[in-house]
Order: C-alpha cells, then structure tokens, then sequence
C-alpha cells in the first residue's frame, strides 16, 4: 500500500532533494562558488531573519571550519535594540569577526545630513558604499530575495557594481545553468545573492526545520506604537510620534526589521512559528509592501537606491 505524505517539503522520489534541500543546496554552493573565486567576500549581517538564516548557511557550507568571511552592518542608529543585542551575541557564539559603519558617525561629522522626516533607512548608502572601497570587499554577500519587491526580482545572484557601487540593470549577466561570472574590474565588486531564489515562507519553514534562533521581535508581543501611513511604528527617539499620533499598547510581530522610523509592525498573535508559518501562508502581501515605508516613497524608490550603491 502506498502512502502519500502531504507535507510541503515532501518528494515523489528517494533520491530527489526536497524543495528545501534544494535550496540549501544551491545556497551552499554559491558560498563555496564566492569562497573559491574572490578575495575579500563579506556578509552583511543586521540580525534580522534572512540574514540570519544566511549566516547558518555560511556555518553549514564550510563546517567544521570557520566561516571565511567577515561580517558588515550598516548601523542606522535607529535600530531595534532586541535586534542588535541578538546580532552581538550571535557574533560573540561562533567567534566572527564584525565590522559596523555607523550612519550617526557619518551625521556627527557632517558627511550626511539628518532627513526631515527622519529616516535614515536611505542614508546607509553611503556608509556601506564606503565601507566597501575602504576595506577592499570584492564581493558582498546579502539577504535580498526576488519575491521581497520588483526591482530585487530584476537582480541576478551575482550582480556587478562599478567603481562607485552602482547597479546597472543592463549589465546583469546570463547566470545559465547556475553558472556564475564573477569577473570584475578593479574598484569593482560583485554582490551575491544566496536567498535569490527563496521565499518569505521558504526562510521560515528552513527556520523551523533547523531549529534557527530568531530575536523575539518576529514573534506576536506586547508593544507600544503609533499609525503613521497605514503602519504600526514603534515609537521612540527618532520621530515618533508626533502631534496628532496617539501611542497605544498593542499585540503585534515584525515580519522584516530595519530602520525603527521605516519599518512598521502587523497585528498579529502568533507567538510559536507554526502560527507565524500559517499566518504567512494566507497573506496576500509581501513583506516589504506590508511594512517598509521607505519602500513606497515612490513606484521606483527601491530601484533608485539600488542604482545609488544600495542593496
């Protein structure tokens, strides 16, 4: 008697990998791929989940050596403080080595200049476009998937910057049977994309299956915030909120995290990660046009920063 398991991860043949192992597996070899071909890679790492689940990759692709790859975060400022805490301790657990460019460094000395509406999600161009040239990172390592919005959907899994860090959708290289061309000029760089292929509900379902620690912040909490443009915001420091804008305690989760000013959070209870997965499931909305302001400050705001050496 056959027994059909119906289970998302699941396979009609014993020697097929499942849709996640599939994906883990293309993840794995694009670490080694990069590892193998370039001198000074770095990962991006701000503690949130697709970083996160990049950095157990990276963990898995070269176990039982150590990484091979410093980490980098672009440091806004106006981060979530639960999000940081875990980001250090997580460097502390596996001894890497952390990197930071401070955006409030870059205000202090005048390099940039404070926005009127508070955001500094889109000043950390400069800062990492900087870090980039000034410690000689040939390829840069970050979390962005196709699914997250159109102008990440356009990007290729190695994706060329020139000398000044910038994207040019017209140099996007044929990446034909998973080959990748790495080559670049000097002053040029090659971001890398491993969670390309992956989606919202993809990185919580592996995060399930490996048991991956998360910050809290992912989870339904009690939390004080305000509506500002259809969003939760949490309040705080930055900007918030503001004549007009009433703070209230609600049950809400965070599905990205970023810039506090920027990011919002969703009602939601779901506290265990099946109730996250399930909630995930029957959403209509991807997670940054749920919950990133920053993303609907124009129909080409995402494209733009890109263009400018964003990622």
């Amino acid at each position: 008697m056959t027994t059909t398991v119906a289970h998302s991860d699941a396979t009609d043949s014993p020697y097929a990998l499942s849709h996640l192992d599939a994906l883990e597996s293309e993840a794995v070899h694009i670490f080694r791929e990069v590892a193998g071909e370039f001198e000074r890679p770095v990962v991006l790492f701000s503690g949130g989940k697709d970083s996160i689940v990049m950095l157990h990759l990276a963990l898995k692709a070269f176990a039982p050596a150590a990484v091979p790859f410093a980490l980098l975060h672009v440091d806004t400022g106006h981060n979530f403080p639960e999000v940081l805490e875990f980001r250090d301790r997580t460097v502390a657990e596996h001894s890497l080595r952390l990197h930071v460019a401070s955006v409030q460094d870059y205000i202090d000395d005048g390099r940039l200049r404070e926005r009127p509406d508070g955001t500094r999600n889109p000043l950390q161009t400069v800062p990492l476009t900087d870090a980039i040239r000034e410690l000689r990172f040939d390829a840069v390592f970050g979390g962005g998937r196709r699914d997250e919005e159109k102008a990440r959907a356009k990007e290729r899994v190695f994706s060329l910057r020139d000398e000044f860090s910038q994207w040019d959708p017209r140099r996007q290289r044929p990446e034909l049977w998973s080959l990748y061309n790495g080559r670049h000029a000097p002053g040029e760089h090659v971001r890398v994309f491993p969670l390309s292929n992956w989606t919202e509900l993809d990185v919580w379902q592996y995060i399930a299956r490996e048991d991956i620690a998360l910050p809290q912040i992912y989870f339904a909490h009690e939390r004080e915030v305000f509506k500002r443009s259809g969003m939760w915001l949490t309040a705080g420091e930055w900007g918030g909120p503001k004549d007009g804008e009433q703070s209230e305690n609600r049950l809400v989760r965070y599905r990205t995290v970023g810039d506090m000013s920027c990011t919002g959070a969703v009602d939601s209870d779901a506290t265990t990660l099946d109730a996250v997965i399930a909630e995930i499931a029957a959403s209509r909305l991807t997670e940054r046009g749920a919950t990133r302001a920053d993303d609907k400050m124009s129909e080409a705001a995402m494209e733009d920063r890109k263009r400018e050496g964003y990622f």
